[in-house]
């Protein structure tokens, strides 16, 4: 019978151990899951401030941009009075002058059209980096509650372990002593 205890004592305390080193590791991959989110988070914020640099650039690309249209269109205008001025026509009005107000108006046009789209492009990375901050976010979260369903799951394994060790004692205890 004493052989049967001790080996009914083995039991119950190998099935303790075993419960404690499940729970610890699942502890363990929870933590590591967390800590792998928290780093994806910090790579989705850098991709994030690129995407505003980007923005950023694209709107300093589209006033540059638009300069040059504006000094070629004076390059234009000027180009335009010269040579109507070769051919002894009045440059400031008839024919000569309208034509000076349209290169005005279209080169104008072209300057807007040019950092309208820059304004275009800039939002559009500003939307990529508000989406990526949403992401990292997410990202972040994720990892800490995947850490808290691990803990909670590690000590479910502790309380399943401590459950089998009181009722193998207790089966133990009624085969040993007749308690029914």
């Amino acid at each position: 019978m004493a052989v049967l205890t001790a080996l009914a004592i083995g039991s119950l305390a190998l099935s303790a151990f075993g419960a404690v080193k499940q729970g610890k590791a699942t502890k363990q991959a929870g933590k590591l899951a967390n800590e792998a989110a928290q780093q994806e988070a910090g790579i989705i914020d850098y991709n994030a401030s690129v995407a505003d640099q980007q923005a950023a650039d694209a709107l300093t690309r589209g006033q540059e941009q638009e300069q040059q249209v504006r000094s070629a269109t004076r390059q234009v205008i000027g180009s335009q009075r010269a040579g109507f001025a070769a051919q002894g026509v009045d440059v400031g009005s008839g024919s000569a002058a309208d034509v000076q107000a349209d290169a005005a108006y279209l080169g104008e046009l072209d300057a807007l059209t040019v950092a309208t789209n820059a304004a275009r492009e800039a939002h559009g990375f500003k939307v990529q980096a508000t989406d990526l901050r949403n992401r990292a976010d997410v990202t972040r979260r994720t990892g800490v509650n995947q850490e808290r369903a691990a803990n909670a799951a590690g000590n479910a394994a502790y309380l399943g372990g401590a459950a089998n060790v009181i009722g193998g004692t207790a089966n133990l205890l009624a085969n040993r002593y007749g308690f029914r």
